[in-house]
C-alpha cells in the first residue's frame, strides 16, 4: 500500500506536464469527505490516504504519496437529485428558497447559478416539488459547499484571491459604504415566489413529467 498524506488543492503550483503524466483516482462525494480512506488509482496502486482532520478532497485536487508520486484527483459521477426552477412559472428566485429550506436541515448541497445539486432523497424530493421546483435524477460529479468556516476554507478546489490591491488609484476611503439591505426587504422585492395562495393553477403545468 502507497501511504498518502498531503494534498494540494486544485493542484495550485503544479506545472500542467506533471498533472498530465500523474495517476488518477475516481472517488465520490462519500469517499471525498473523509480525511482517511483506501482507494486504488488507474495505475492499479492500493492507496491508504491518511489526511489532516476535517480535510474535504475535491475534484482537481492533486494528493502527494510517500515516495513523491502525485495523483489527480476526479470527482466520479454519482446519483444525485439535479433541481430547476418551473421554466413555466417558476423564477430563479425559487432556488435562494429551496437552498435555504435545505439549509435548515444542513442538507450538502451544490449550488449553480441555475440549479441545485444533492444527495437522493425522496422526502426532500417530494418537498422541493411541493414548492413548485423540478427535481429530476443525474449521474454526476457531486461538489458541495463546503461551509464559510471549513478547514482550510478549501471549496470547490478554486483558487481566488481575493486581494483588493488591483493596481488602481482609487480613494476607498472616501467612498460612502452602502448601508447592508435587511434580508427581508430584498425577500420582498425579489420575483415572484411560488406557494400557498400565489394564484396560479399549478395542477396542469406537467411536473410529474419531470419526476422519476
Amino acid at each position: 500500500m502507497l501511504t498518502v498524506n498531503k494534498l494540494i488543492p486544485g493542484a495550485r503550483g503544479l506545472a500542467g506536464v506533471l498533472l498530465k503524466r500523474a495517476a488518477t483516482v475516481e472517488l465520490d462525494w462519500d469517499v471525498r469527505q473523509k480525511s482517511r480512506f483506501d482507494a486504488t488509482d488507474t495505475q492499479g496502486r492500493t492507496l491508504g490516504v491518511f489526511l489532516p482532520r476535517g480535510t474535504v478532497v475535491r475534484g482537481g485536487d492533486a494528493l502527494v504519496a510517500e515516495d513523491g508520486s502525485l495523483i489527480v484527483v476526479k470527482a466520479a459521477a454519482q446519483p444525485v437529485l439535479v433541481v430547476t426552477p418551473c421554466p413555466a412559472h417558476g423564477s430563479p428566485f425559487d432556488l435562494v428558497r429551496a437552498a435555504y429550506h435545505l439549509g435548515n436541515r444542513h442538507v450538502a448541497l451544490e449550488l449553480q447559478s441555475d440549479h441545485l445539486k444533492l444527495e437522493p432523497d425522496h422526502v426532500l424530493a417530494d418537498m422541493l416539488r411541493a414548492m413548485h421546483l423540478i427535481v429530476s435524477e443525474q449521474q454526476v460529479a457531486f461538489e458541495p459547499e463546503s461551509g464559510a468556516y471549513a478547514a482550510g476554507g478549501h471549496g470547490h478546489g478554486h483558487a481566488h484571491d481575493h486581494a483588493h490591491d488591483h493596481g488602481h488609484d482609487h480613494d476607498h476611503a472616501a467612498a460612502p459604504k452602502s448601508k447592508p439591505v435587511p434580508i427581508a426587504v430584498k425577500a420582498a422585492t425579489a420575483p415572484h415566489v411560488h406557494g400557498p395562495g400565489c394564484g396560479h393553477d399549478h395542477h396542469g403545468h406537467g411536473h410529474d413529467d419531470h419526476s422519476h
